[in-house]
Formats: structure tokens, C-alpha cells, sequence
């Protein structure tokens, strides 16, 4: 059922001068832009039509000018407290909330219901309301994860067994404190395909008993909702698709299309995938590009795409069991509280610093660094904060401020350099930063974020200094 949009409406108004106040805007999914910007600004915006869907969200662009948060936003005015307005049920309806700066007040407008509290400073504020909703979706108990090793950044989606194999060893060899293994893209035969291998791979069995005789679990990346244009599956059940929604145009150089978990066939096959990938041994799932679960389009049911999305993350949940480990990535952030164990709350961090055409949803250090820092409240409230893997290769641009991210996030520590490639100062660092992850929040404040950070901050000093 596609969503109805409403009308945006007044629900606030905050008094004094747009010049000296500042808004804390909280995007869509785990890659869109989060930060504190000044009032009298306008948050980024997408540089390509395309990265609408998969970096903001989808069927709901922003004004031109000013800010739009998505099921949150809060205003940091010059004088009194700050005000903070959130959807009341994240779970069934997130509003987009904007604010426009008019020469003596800011004005704040809704497309749906929200509600409103306030604090004398922001980090209060939204630890506050975090704690609440924490609550009552069921999140609280955040368990410490081990520390990992990812295929992703050193092989991209040419990765094959023999690479995760030298890695395995080379973790031994190096004595890495390293509890999980995780074969991310580039195992499977196609988008969609999840179950059948790629010819640089054997049967998962295999592997997956050579990762966990050296006492280590195994881990997989999956994109449980994309059907590829090229896969087996879209070509065998193409009513099995969301009418209407295209996930990507392009991305593997094909169109992706949206699985439809409302078909009953649907939802008991993807039920099936994870039971296998269960019964091979994965117990650590990184489940990703998830915000196309939620899409809006035509589904055999009547609900709607937050419904479905529930719905979808429930038969994984079904499928992998309770205890295993489930990683959310390019996942609409509120609405997933209380269904995976973590999450990404940033775009990839990538080799470079600086995005693609500049744009912050984009992969790069610096996209990475500044959303990690603007959502690390959430992390032992809502999940494990996932800031994105450490790369310290000495190719890697900024790697300092990369490590030094993730040292102060308290969350999933992840290496993701071919480990032989390390010099002696990535070695270090690896070592330094390879740890579990907190169960507890990380205290956290606005002074962490600037206003529309680009270089790094005294926290971000502090902390790189202490890896040396």
C-alpha cells in the first residue's frame, strides 16, 4: 500500500534569533546525514536524484532551504532549553519534521504526530527520550559483542574462500583478539540468490568449520530484501516483487528490485534462507540495504512499508534464532529499535576521506566520522553502535581519525584490512582498537559534534593520541 503523505503543520514555534540557534537534525537510515548545524543554515541535501532512495528517504525529499529530520529533530536555541520533538510510535508512522528559520522565531512543522520534551542540554535531552522508547519496544539488556574481521574493505565483491582463509591465519599468526569471522559481499551467485555460491566459493559448510575450529564464529553479510534483476529468483517469481519499487537502478550494475514479504511464498522463503545459512554455522548476520524493505509500492497485503519491514526482520529473526548475532545496516534507524542487536549508524567509511561529489550520505571518513559521532547516544540504549570498520592501511586517508572514531564510540570494533597489508602504525592501532564493544551508553554531548564538523574535534585528539 503506497503511504498517504499529509500536509506539513505548525506544532511550535521557538522565540529569539534563527542566528544564534542551532538544530540537531536526525536523518531516515543508518547512511543518511545526522548533525547539529547553525539555524540560519540549510543540512545536506542529495547530489544525485538516485541517492534520495538510498541515502535520505525514499518519496520524501526536503524543502529547498532548512532542515527535515525524520521521526526527530530538536532546536538548541541562544537562551532557555532545548527543545526536542519525536514520533510517538516509531514503530508504525515516522513524521518528517522541518524547521525554517523567519527573522525573530523558528518555525517547527510536522507531516504526522509527534511528540515534545525539553532539557537544559541536547545530550540530555535525547538520552531521555532514547531511555523511554527503549523501553517500550523492548531494547534495554544490550549485550558486549566481540570484536571482528570483514571481507568488505579489503576485497570488495571479489572476495573468495582462499582470501578469508590467509586472513583466518594471518589473525593466529598476529595474535588479534578477534571473536568473529564475516564473509561479507561477493559470496553469493547473485542479489537475491543467498543460498547459492559464487564460483570463488565452495559449499558454506566448509569454511564455515575451518572459522570455528579455531574457536571464532562465523559471520555473513546478506541484502535480504534486493532481488536483482539478474538473479534466479526475480527470473523464477517475479510476483514475489513490490510493484512499484526499485531499490536501486544500478548498484551491481543492475536494477534491484524489493522482495515482497506479504506473499506468503515470499516470506516463507526468506524464512528459508536464514534457517540454511543457519544450519551452515552462521550465528553473526549483517543484514543490509534494509531501508528497501520498508519502501512504499503494491504488496500482496494491505500495509504498509514499516509494516512490512517489521514483518520481513521478524522471519529473519525466525530464521536465525534468538541467540544468534543481527547486525542492521542502511536500515530506517527508529523503526528498527527493539529488532536487531546492532547497527550501522553512518555511511561506509571507504579508503578515501572526502565523499563522492561531496555528499555526505556517500562512503568516506569523513560522512563516517561525522554521523558516527552525531547518533552515538544511541549506542547500550537502542543496540551495539556499528561506527563502520577500522581501516588503518597506510592507503587509507586520515586513518587516524578513522581509529580514533571508533576508539571513542564504544561500539562494534570491526577490522577490515587485509592483515598482511598493515604497516607497524596500522598494526597498532588494529591491536589497540580490536576489543568488545560496551553494553553501556557512552557519554555524549553536543560539544562532540561542532557545527557541521569536517576536521577533527578535541575529543577525537584526545583519543588518537592515546593509541599511540
Amino acid at each position: 500500500m503506497p503511504a498517504m503523505t499529509q500536509p506539513f503543520a505548525q506544532v511550535a514555534e521557538v522565540a529569539g534569533d534563527p542566528a544564534r540557534a542551532r538544530v540537531y537534525e536526525h536523518g531516515w537510515q543508518s547512511w543518511s546525514p545526522a548533525g547539529l548545524y547553525p539555524a540560519t543554515s540549510t543540512s545536506p541535501r542529495p547530489r544525485r536524484p538516485e541517492w534520495l532512495t538510498m541515502g535520505y528517504r525514499p518519496g520524501r525529499p526536503a524543502p529547498g532551504t532548512g532542515f527535515q529530520g525524520e521521526g526527530l529533530l530538536a532546536v538548541l536555541p541562544a537562551d532557555g532549553p532545548v527543545r526536542l520533538w519525536a514520533a510517538p510510535e516509531p514503530g508504525r508512522e515516522i513524521a518528517s519534521i522541518r524547521v525554517r528559520a523567519l527573522a525573530d522565531r523558528l518555525v517547527v512543522e510536522s507531516d504526522g504526530p509527534v511528540v515534545e520534551r525539553s532539557a537544559d542540554r541536547l545530550g540530555t535531552a535525547l538520552a531521555g527520550w532514547a531511555d523511554d522508547l527503549a523501553a517500550e519496544r523492548g531494547a534495554a539488556g544490550v549485550r558486549s559483542l566481540l570484536a571482528a574481521w570483514c571481507s568488505w574493505y579489503c576485497y570488495w565483491a571479489d572476495v573468495s574462500e582462499q582470501q578469508v582463509l590467509a586472513n583466518l591465519a594471518a589473525i593466529d599468526r598476529l595474535g588479534l583478539d578477534v571473536g568473529t569471522i564475516q564473509v561479507d559481499d561477493g559470496h553469493q551467485a547473485e542479489i537475491g540468490d543467498w543460498v547459492e555460491r559464487s564460483p570463488r566459493f565452495g559449499p558454506f559448510g566448509g569454511l564455515v568449520r575451518r572459522i570455528r575450529d579455531t574457536g571464532r564464529a562465523a559471520g555473513v553479510w546478506t541484502a535480504p530484501f534486493l532481488v536483482g534483476a539478474r538473479s534466479r529468483l526475480a527470473a523464477e517469481h517475479p510476483d514475489w516483487l513490490v510493484g512499484g519499487a526499485v531499490a536501486s537502478p544500478s548498484n551491481w550494475e543492475q536494477e534491484t528490485r524489493v522482495l515482497d514479504v506479504t506473499h506468503p511464498d515470499a516470506a516463507e522463503h526468506l524464512r528459508s534462507v536464514y534457517a540454511t545459512l543457519r544450519e551452515e554455522g552462521f550465528t553473526y548476520h549483517k543484514i543490509d540495504f534494509l531501508y528497501a524493505g520498508a519502501m512504499d509500492g503494491v504488496r500482496r497485503a494491505d500495509c504498509s512499508g514499516l509494516d512490512a519491514y517489521a514483518e520481513g526482520l521478524r522471519l529473519i529473526r525466525e530464521g536465525i534464532g534468538e541467540d544468534a548475532t543481527l547486525l542492521g545496516c542502511g536500515a530506517p534507524l527508529l523503526p528498527s529499535v527493539g529488532l536487531v542487536d546492532a547497527m550501522r549508524i553512518s555511511p561506509d567509511v571507504g579508503p578515501d576521506w572526502e565523499p563522492l561529489d561531496g555528499d555526505v550520505s556517500q562512503p568516506g571518513g569523513r560522512s563516517a566520522v561525522l554521523a558516527g559521532r552525531a547518533r552515538t547516544w544511541m549506542h547500550g540504549r537502542f543496540w551495539v553502535n556499528d561506527p563502520d570498520c577500522l581501516i588503518v592501511r597506510p592507503a587509507v586517508e586520515r586513518r587516524d581519525e578513522v581509529a580514533a572514531n571508533i576508539a571513542a564510540s564504544g561500539g562494534l570494533a570491526v577490522s577490515s584490512d587485509p592483515l598482511d597489508a598493515l604497516d607497524d602504525h596500522g598494526l597498532a592501532l588494529t591491536r589497540a582498537l580490536l576489543r568488545p564493544s560496551s553494553a553501556e551508553p557512552v557519554a555524549w554531548d553536543a560539544a562532540w559534534l561542532g557545527d557541521s564538523l569536517v576536521g577533527p574535534t578535541e575529543t577525537t585528539s584526545a583519543v588518537g593520541k592515546s593509541l599511540h
